[in-house]
């Protein structure tokens, strides 16, 4: 086994929520990891296609970030082709994120997306993006589009953030270096997320950069990184509300590494053999929601029995999700040719 990049560590004291933000921070994680097991049930299954990406093991970093640290709904968030938790976390129902992988007419992307294409509009989730590194510039136009409106054109209510969320694996490609030296260079509002799992599908990620600890590129660029351990939600929502608050008061990016795992293979379709048993046992000891659940109850923010409430309530949703999916119709045919161009107001 590769020796293992030492965690930094997090004083839980140092910090501060309430038990109602730490019961929704536990609902999204939750809904998270709850929803993607049920897809990995309806692919093998066969009721969606094509490749499927699940997040599981990395939910302390959507939900950190989105729910812990920004405002659904108004500030944006820019995801990869693992991207149906980052979309539960920004506010998309469950039953459209479901819909979509179904293919269905009533799914957040009418259907035309599948899993790794996930948007909407109403809930400022910019997409999904199958190519890697490919959504780092989408993200850096939404926060360019922020600022000018608030210093150019004198619009007070434009302080939104954007949250650009992408893998090690993106790392090495030129949309990061290029995007990264703009935003620093034109103090963009945006925080650039690694989610750092170890793994670029089946290429060790110390064996493919020359410089592993990525959050020290930020340093070329004159810009904050700070490293987090991505398996603690307190620790990924205490980085991520600083730099939120950076980013409002106009001082610019931060380039956030978390250090996260995935507990599936890079895909459903994939047999997982890369990885070692000990790695994985080492990782899953970590599970953020078990790890999160402990320290609820022992901070008395919150009882078993209301954790177990919230688990019931959260399946309740993941199936009707699925029910929704079910009956929903296909797109039809005489909208082949729909969205393809900006044809409608």
């Amino acid at each position: 086994m590769v020796q293992e990049r030492m965690l930094p560590t997090f004083n839980a004291a140092i910090t501060q929520i309430t038990k109602e933000e730490g019961l929704r921070l536990y609902e999204d994680m939750v809904l998270g990891r709850t929803f993607e097991d049920k897809c990995a049930e309806m692919y093998y299954r066969g009721k969606m296609f094509g490749f499927v990406h699940l997040y599981n093991g990395q939910e302390a970093v959507s939900s950190g970030v989105i729910q812990g640290a920004m405002r659904p709904g108004e500030d944006f968030v820019c995801s990869t082709y693992r991207d149906h938790v980052h979309a539960l976390s920004a506010g998309v129902p469950a039953k459209e994120v479901m819909a979509e992988l179904f293919g269905k007419a009533t799914g957040c992307s009418k259907g035309r997306g599948g899993s790794m294409h996930m948007f909407s509009a109403e809930h400022r989730l910019l997409g999904g993006y199958a190519f890697v590194a490919e959504g780092i510039p989408v993200a850096a136009g939404a926060a360019f589009q922020t600022k000018y409106r608030r210093e150019v054109l004198g619009d007070d209510s434009a302080d939104q953030v954007t949250a650009c969320f992408f893998g090690d694996g993106a790392c090495n490609n030129g949309q990061f270096f290029e995007t990264l030296n703009m935003a620093a260079l034109w103090k963009l509002p945006i925080l650039f997320v690694v989610e750092n799992n170890k793994w670029a599908i089946g290429m060790a990620h110390e064996r493919a950069t020359s410089e592993p600890e990525i959050y020290k590129k930020a340093s070329v660029f004159n810009m904050v990184g700070v490293e987090v351990d991505g398996m603690d939600i307190l620790a990924v929502r205490a980085a991520a509300q600083e730099a939120v608050a950076r980013a409002r008061k106009g001082e610019g990016p931060t380039l956030i590494e978390a250090l996260t795992y995935r507990f599936r293979g890079h895909s459903l379709a994939d047999p997982d053999e890369m990885r070692s048993k000990a790695e994985k046992e080492y990782w899953f000891a970590r599970d953020p929601i078990k790890n999160f659940a402990g320290y609820l109850v022992e901070q008395n923010l919150a009882n078993p029995d209301e954790l177990k409430a919230i688990d019931r309530q959260v399946q309740q949703v993941v199936d009707e999700s699925v029910q929704f999916a079910e009956s929903s119709p296909e797109p039809d045919k005489s909208e082949l040719y729909r969205f393809i161009f900006a044809e409608d107001e």
